[in-house]
């Protein structure tokens, strides 16, 4: 009786196990990626803000507030 339990237990954590490895790597790829859709993000906002630098002489208008404030 008490080896069928403990069987039953093992091969639980053993499909738990499976699961955290899994869901490791999904969440290990997801961080990759988010860390370089952050690189390209700030590389957009850089470059509009150049943009935004060179087409309006000197005024930035993503710092500054929009017309009806």
């Amino acid at each position: 009786m008490k080896n069928n339990k403990t069987k039953t237990i093992e091969e639980y954590v053993a499909h738990l196990q499976l699961m955290v490895d899994d869901l490791n790597a999904v969440v290990t790829e997801q961080n990759k990626q988010i860390s370089n859709l952050k690189q390209r993000v700030e590389f957009l906002l850089s470059r509009e803000a150049e943009r935004e630098y060179a087409d309006q002489n000197s005024l930035i208008m993503s710092d500054s507030k929009p017309p009806h404030w």
